[in-house]
């Protein structure tokens, strides 16, 4: 059978975290309820999360407000560095930066990291087998949410770098088989009152 349907893929990141990242603060668990409550509507058959105590109670607390919807771990949908771009790759004004972060990482966070990502685009992305639509929900964080949106614009792999989501907010990509991907919505917070939104983003990036 062909890929001949399309794939709705809907991006959030965690809610927000308690400052060792174990848990969700009580910010973060009302962010998740109120991100389940606005996908309601939405057709998904499945709810992937990323393996780690954050990431999986964002996933239950939206299960909560679906109706049997099932909910998968996956380990492609981790916290991990998902490409090392060398430095000539990067924009001379911010390669400094930039690897100096990247530095940060363990040996073995660089090494696993871009097979993870590998995989999170052959399981979460492109059009599906069949006649009907799917909608799949992945929660996630910020690097992979950053990845996949790259790689739908067609950006240069390093270009995850920059792309930053908030914490809870929703991001909606479609693949079909005749076009490119199309990026339908992006880090939109709405279903969040004034004072949940934007968390995840330094104070002054908050609008």
């Amino acid at each position: 059978m062909s890929r001949t349907a399309a794939r709705y893929l809907y991006l959030a990141r965690h809610g927000q975290a308690s400052p060792d990242e174990s848990e969700l603060t009580g910010a973060g668990r009302e962010q998740a309820t109120l991100l389940g409550r606005r996908l309601r509507g939405v057709p998904l058959t499945a709810v992937h999360h990323g393996p780690l105590g954050r990431a999986e109670q964002t996933a239950r607390l939206i299960g909560d407000q679906l109706d049997d919807v099932p909910l998968r771990r996956s380990e492609a949908a981790g916290d991990y560095l998902p490409y090392l771009p060398a430095r000539d790759e990067l924009p001379p004004q911010a390669a400094d930066d930039w690897l100096g972060f990247l530095d940060g990482f363990t040996a073995e966070e660089r090494a696993q990291g871009p097979g993870l990502a590998a995989s999170a685009l052959a399981e979460f992305t492109g059009p599906v087998d069949g006649d009907e639509p799917r909608h799949e929900l992945v929660v996630t964080h910020n690097f992979l949410a950053g990845w996949l949106v790259r790689a739908a614009l067609d950006a240069p792999k390093w270009r995850w770098l920059g792309i930053n989501h908030a914490n809870a907010a929703l991001t909606v990509i479609r693949y079909t088989p005749d076009r490119p991907p199309a990026l339908l919505l992006f880090n939109d917070a709405r279903h969040l009152p004034a004072e949940l939104r934007w968390t995840g983003f330094p104070p002054e990036l908050h609008v």
